[in-house]
Order: structure tokens, then C-alpha cells, then sequence
């Protein structure tokens, strides 16, 4: 191999896990408020804050777009998703309608080994997510629901749950899951796989219904104090009323 081609690879990869850590430090700066809802950051500005160059900065402001943390507008910057309760109830009734429709095409022909295997995976007594750490926990759970839509055969069905998705994720994973809370969803999750193998698919539909208004009960209420409690920080803080998340918000390197 020669040399060029050697440091041409090192630079790659450093790059790399610079754009990972990156992402990774907003992310968690989104999801913690702050970053507060609705503010503007720049490539620019970010760039300065960890010392970069504003490539890795790019690349990791396009992941959270794609996630669904952030929109990018052209020469005007990236703006952290707003958390408007009223449009998330909204989102969350497109979601429990595709889920349960989702349900609904399952139940003309079930595929008992794959509903039989997510079965077994939230089966409270192995409890195999959720014990080393939140994310791992919000991360199974939301695949779990990924999963059963998939079931369905539908893959359109499939792609509109996940656009939904990147709307609620951050209400989603807001807060520390307790131990009852993981463990009632274990319960949730395999109870409606359960009926799906019994072919009972109305029981199964009032069940997850149930299960996601549940969630979006607990996801308001824990929005709304966040929000209360960043707006606090904010009126007491230098950057009181304005819409510009500045480098010193973020955490320090």
C-alpha cells in the first residue's frame, strides 16, 4: 500500500469518528433541551465550538436531519425540531392508525415464527433490554413496533411509520425509563404478540392501542416539564428570548 494511500485512509477514518462523536454530543444536546426546541445553529458556529473543520459538522448535522432531530434550510442554517404538543398528538394518531392497520393486513395471513420470535424477545422473564442503559431500551422499543409493522407486508405502510417516527423520537426517549415502566412494556409488548398467535386480533389492536396512548400520555407530560424547566434556565439566562443556539450552550469539549 503507499503512503498517500495509507494517510489518505488514517484521515478517513479519523474524520469519521470525528463526525460520529459529533453527532453524538448534539444528539444527546437535542434530546437533553439543550439545544432548546426551534433554535438555529450553524456549520460555522460549530466548527469554532470542537475545533474542527466544518465537514464532519456537515455530515453530522445531515444524520440528525435524516433522523428526524433537525431541519436543514440552505444558506440559512439547521433548526432543532420544534416540540409542539399539539401537533405531536397529532402525529401520534397517524401512528396508532398505521399500527393498527398494521394489525388489521397481519391478520389475513400471520407469520407465527417471526410473531412467535418477538415474542420470546420481550418475554419479561428474559428482560434482555433496558439493563445497561436507556437508549439500548428506547432503541429495542422502537424497533419493536418497527417489526410488527413490517409483519404486515406492506412496505409503504412501513416507510409512513418511520417518517412519523423521526417527528416523535425525542418525546419518545425524554426522561430515564424506570424499572416498572421497562418492565410493563416487556409485559405489553409480549401480551400483544400473544394474542397476534392466538388470532385475536381485535384483542391485540385495543392492546397496542392502549400501549401507545399510554406512551403519549407519559411523553406530554414529560415534554412539558423539560420545556418548562429549559424556559426557566433560559429567562434567567444571557441568551433569554434568543433563537440562536450559540456554541456555549453546547457542552464543553
Amino acid at each position: 500500500m503507499q503512503r498517500d494511500d495509507k494517510e489518505r485512509i488514517v484521515s478517513e477514518s479519523f474524520r469519521k469518528g470525528t463526525t460520529g462523536s459529533i453527532y453524538e454530543t448534539l444528539r444527546q444536546s437535542i434530546m437533553n433541551l439543550e439545544l432548546y426546541p426551534g433554535s438555529r445553529v450553524t456549520e460555522t458556529e460549530l466548527a469554532q465550538h470542537f475545533g474542527v473543520s466544518r465537514t464532519p459538522v456537515r455530515e453530522a448535522l445531515q444524520r440528525l436531519a435524516v433522523e428526524g432531530y433537525l431541519t436543514i434550510r440552505p444558506k440559512h442554517g439547521c433548526y432543532i425540531l420544534q416540540l409542539d404538543v399539539f401537533e405531536l398528538a397529532e402525529y401520534y394518531d397517524v401512528r396508532v392508525g398505521l399500527e393498527l392497520e398494521g394489525i388489521a393486513l397481519m391478520g389475513q395471513r400471520i407469520p407465527y415464527r417471526e410473531v412467535a420470535q418477538l415474542a420470546e424477545d420481550w418475554d419479561p422473564e428474559q428482560a434482555r433490554y433496558g439493563m445497561s442503559g436507556s437508549e439500548e431500551f428506547k432503541d429495542a422499543e422502537e424497533l419493536f413496533h418497527i417489526r410488527l409493522a413490517e409483519l404486515c407486508g406492506n412496505p409503504i405502510l412501513v416507510q409512513y411509520l418511520r417518517d412519523v417516527n423521526n417527528h416523535i423520537r425525542i418525546v419518545r426517549r425524554l426522561g430515564l425509563p424506570d424499572q416498572d415502566s421497562v418492565m410493563q412494556t416487556y409485559r405489553e409488548h409480549h401480551e400483544i404478540c400473544q394474542r397476534i398467535l392466538a388470532n385475536d386480533m381485535d384483542g391485540a389492536a385495543v392492546m397496542l392501542r392502549a400501549h401507545i396512548h399510554e406512551s403519549q400520555a407519559k411523553s406530554r407530560e414529560v415534554t412539558l416539564a423539560q420545556l418548562q424547566m429549559r424556559r426557566r434556565e433560559r429567562a434567567l439566562g444571557t441568551d433569554a428570548g434568543s433563537d440562536s443556539a450559540t456554541p456555549g450552550t453546547l457542552p464543553a469539549n
